[in-house]
């Protein structure tokens, strides 16, 4: 099988997408990017007065997460997460 035959475009992501996404986010996991703390989602700072939330880590305040929503549309940023871990 050659490697062309393996790839797909980002549609043949959406049922996981739609899978990963129904679960309760605030008891997932993650590991900050700069400090390497591991906290469930639900214990990080938010800071929701800008015109999105910014989410942060409780031990060294980095940025681990940007959200923002402008009608029908989202935007996620999450590179300030190493991983995040989501528990079925």
């Amino acid at each position: 099988m050659e490697e062309q035959d393996l790839k797909l475009d980002g549609n043949s992501a959406a049922g996981l997408f739609r899978e990963l996404f129904s679960f309760e986010l605030t008891t997932a996991r993650g590991r900050c990017d700069n400090c390497g703390a591991v906290a469930e989602v639900g214990a990080v700072l938010v800071f929701a007065n800008a015109p999105g939330s910014v989410l942060r880590c409780p031990q060294c305040e980095s940025v681990l997460m940007r959200i923002a929503k402008n009608g029908e549309r989202y935007w996620l940023d999450v590179r300030g997460i190493t991983w995040l871990e989501i528990q079925a």
